[in-house]
């Protein structure tokens, strides 16, 4: 019989498993928000353009700003940085729910939303990334912490949509958005409720062009030692 503690083994880790419990929460809330606004934008506007515009729209600037944020990143306070775009990401989340349920929602409330997103997720992203590593107290557990993190993300994927798809059906988009608002209390919460000791080691600042030169490189490198594909 497998061993189902090892499987889970980066849950002891006490601030790993509330940020676990936390996410999990969210992510599928992110994935009802995902579905409820192509649902939206499809139902006010008819068009499969303009579903990609505003596809691109929120995925645009962690594409351009990615690189940037990851520099600014690690020259900040990665746990300090996470609850403010959550909550930021909240509140776009609930100014959805507040326009889409007040029937005053247009096309491009979306756009300018689904961009402020973007810019969110931008820094959002690579905080999450690199924050694990702070959360895990075995470095042994970290493999299985990134496997979990995986699994969270997928299993939300299957949760999120379904859920949404009831919701659009019964009540409309603006309560998936609402209820994605709401899911972020979770993981703001367990970002709150973490026991943050020690204080995280910063590089001394450089300008930004370097310091995306020596990622540049480094990626270079690692691709060609096949690490990287």
């Amino acid at each position: 019989m497998p061993d189902l503690g090892f499987a889970v083994r980066a849950l002891r880790s006490r601030n790993y498993r509330l940020y676990f419990a936390g996410q999990g929460i969210s992510v599928i809330g992110t994935w009802m928000t995902r579905v409820a606004t192509s649902w939206l934008v499809y139902r006010l506007t008819g068009s499969a353009a303009a579903l990609g515009v505003i596809s691109f729209a929120g995925q645009a600037p962690a594409f351009f700003l990615g690189p940037i944020a990851g520099v600014w990143i690690d020259r900040w306070d990665r746990h300090r940085a996470l609850v403010v775009t959550q909550t930021l990401s909240m509140l776009q989340s609930l100014a959805l729910a507040g326009l889409a349920l007040a029937k005053i929602i247009t096309v491009w409330e979306i756009l300018v939303l689904a961009l402020a997103q973007g810019m969110i997720n931008a820094f959002d992203m690579p905080a999450r990334q690199a924050f694990v590593v702070e959360m895990v107290e075995r470095r042994e557990d970290l493999g299985n912490a990134i496997a979990l993190n995986s699994s969270m993300v997928n299993a939300a994927r299957l949760i999120g949509p379904s859920i949404a798809g009831v919701l659009i059906a019964g009540v409309g988009e603006g309560y998936c958005f609402l209820i994605d608002g709401i899911s972020y209390i979770a993981v703001i919460f367990s970002l709150l409720a973490m026991r943050i000791t020690g204080t995280q080691v910063r590089r001394a600042a450089r300008r930004v062009s370097a310091e995306l030169h020596d990622g540049w490189v480094m990626w270079r490198s690692q691709r060609r030692s096949g690490r990287f594909f």
